[in-house]
């Protein structure tokens, strides 16, 4: 069912230095010590800086892989980081809502980038509205056309901070805009082949609402969209209930979230949790998560996978 993974699919990123050698003539080599300091608020935005920036930039993530933004409490350490830097890119949404405290409380006078700006949102439903996120679903990045718009917003920033640099920044985010393309298209073969009604998938909280509406599946999490969140143990029985009801076999715990709510879940329900998604956080290198194409690619894989076990 799951096409094999090509590299006519999907190209590694060698455009990152074709894009260098083609624009050289433009100036774009950098010595270290020239490289413009970036910060992104959080792992999957410091891999799309990164890729965008190419060599031209020296990206500084404060929460990093496997690590849950939900939940980040600054350093002071972090604060010497935002005045280091020429640009401050974050998500928006309510997804970070202690970074504009952070960049105010360091007196930070940069640029700042809200990736997600222009980016159609999903408004929350009333049950899983949250104080920090509002009424709007901020993991706009689980659909990857939106992560276009992500890309081009960081390209602009990047170009107002290093105008020498603008047409390097641009034809990397043009060429990364293609592998998002790619991805989509994959992506969608891949969930093609499986009947509507098995499209249920079981994760240990709410953030695939952009994913799910993409690809027509149904997520159900017994945490709403923050990782803060405890479900109360009526939500946990009803969705238990559910599970055994829709025999639903295709349940996933998150990199960064504590397994032990999804653990018990799947031994109340009688089902075994399948390999850990990235959702909110890439993984550290050499795991399939390490960046946003990879993460995408495994979590694809996996829940198609898990979704084909469902009603059995």
């Amino acid at each position: 069912m799951l096409d094999t993974l090509t590299t006519a699919t999907f190209r590694p990123r060698r455009f990152l230095l074709a894009s260098a050698c083609a624009l050289s003539l433009l100036g774009t080599q950098v010595d270290a010590a020239d490289k413009v300091p970036v910060t992104a608020s959080f792992s999957i935005l410091g891999d799309l800086v990164q890729a965008v920036g190419g060599e031209r930039v020296a990206v500084t993530t404060l929460v990093g892989a496997n690590e849950d933004a939900h939940v980040f409490e600054p350093m002071p350490t972090d604060v010497k980081t935002i005045l280091a830097s020429k640009l401050v890119v974050t998500n928006g949404l309510g997804f970070e809502p202690w970074a504009g405290k952070l960049t105010q409380a360091a007196g930070y006078r940069g640029e700042t980038v809200v990736a997600s700006k222009d980016v159609k949102t999903r408004p929350l439903s009333e049950a899983k509205k949250h104080a920090d996120h509002g009424t709007t679903d901020p993991h706009a990045w689980q659909n990857p056309i939106n992560v276009v718009r992500y890309v081009r917003n960081i390209a602009a920033g990047l170009t107002k901070v290093d105008p020498g640099g603008g047409p390097f920044y641009q034809a990397n985010a043009e060429e990364y805009v293609k592998e998002l393309l790619a991805l989509d298209t994959w992506a969608k073969e891949q969930f093609a082949a499986i009947p509507a009604d098995k499209r249920k998938v079981i994760t240990s909280h709410d953030a695939f609402g952009y994913f799910a509406a993409q690809y027509g599946l149904q997520f159900l999490a017994p945490q709403g969209v923050n990782t803060s969140a405890e479900p109360s143990a009526r939500q946990v029985g009803q969705l238990i209930a559910q599970i055994k009801r829709e025999k639903i076999r295709a349940v996933f715990v998150e990199n960064m979230s504590n397994p032990k709510l999804v653990d018990q879940l799947s031994k109340d329900a009688g089902t075994t949790p399948g390999a850990s998604l990235y959702v909110d956080a890439l993984s550290a290198r050499g795991q399939p998560g390490a960046t946003y194409l990879q993460m995408m690619r495994h979590n694809v894989t996996q829940l198609a996978i898990g979704m084909t076990k469902n009603g059995g």
